[in-house]
């Protein structure tokens, strides 16, 4: 069962800040995840949240900023004194950081809430001039736009995300043209978890942070883990 490092080392670092992403990149698992918005002014920047709230010392929903207002504030010190400074990334310097590197890709388009048009297309633009496009895997909570990823894309590898428990998920993601499913924990250990994998389809579960919970997925067959520590998971599922 392969690990990724869910949005970036965040267990141990500010997630979704360059600093995560550094130490991430110098592990050995499969891959790392991490959320894309988009500002006023239309730059991509990696962040969770619709608001810089609650990882930041600052307010307001990021399509409300633009770029150089975002980079006025801390997004490291709410985690602690020791990471004071660190700023929002843009996808353009977090995809500097696993340009040379080994990991899998998995950019999450936080198009769900509120609409961003044209991310997608900026998003495959920066791929293709990084070279990057066969290791990357586009998901996204808004089906719609992984639909339209894989209209504009087909040979880039796509995955819905759902919290939910599914009735035929394998045959719904047929439908929108997604190669995988990234399901929340408990779902995957359900029926619909079970037809995922006996269909054929890579299915990647969020988020895992405890050993006796990556045996469980383990023992079905999930694919893969998103962890908040990967060194601790990885050490142990290889262990």
């Amino acid at each position: 069962m392969k690990v990724y490092a869910h949005r970036g080392c965040s267990g141990t670092y500010p997630e979704n800040t360059l600093v995560a992403f550094k130490a991430a990149s110098q592990l050995p698992i499969h891959g790392v995840e991490f959320d894309v918005h988009m500002t006023k002014d239309g730059e991509l920047v990696v962040i969770h949240d619709e608001s810089i709230d609650r990882t930041s010392n600052g307010q307001g929903f990021v399509k409300d900023l633009t770029l150089a207002q975002l980079k006025q504030y801390d997004f490291g010190k709410w985690f602690s004194s020791t990471f004071r400074g660190e700023k929002i990334p843009t996808l353009r310097e977090v995809l500097y950081v696993f340009k040379d590197t080994h990991h899998h890709i998995n950019i999450e388009l936080k198009s769900d809430v509120f609409p961003y048009d044209g991310m997608e297309i900026k998003v495959l633009q920066m791929l293709s001039e990084y070279r990057l496009e066969g290791r990357v895997v586009i998901s996204s909570f808004n089906h719609e736009m992984i639909q339209h990823v894989k209209k504009l894309a087909p040979h880039i590898e796509t995955a819905i995300l759902f919290m939910e428990v599914m009735v035929a998920p394998h045959a719904y993601a047929n439908v929108v043209g997604a190669d995988a499913l990234h399901a929340f924990f408990p779902t995957a250990l359900r029926k619909m978890g079970k037809e995922v994998i006996a269909s054929g389809r890579q299915l990647r579960v969020f988020t895992v942070n405890e050993e006796q919970y990556a045996n469980m997925l383990l023992s079905v067959g999930v694919h893969a883990i998103f962890t908040d520590y990967p060194q601790k998971l990885y050490n142990y599922l290889n262990a």
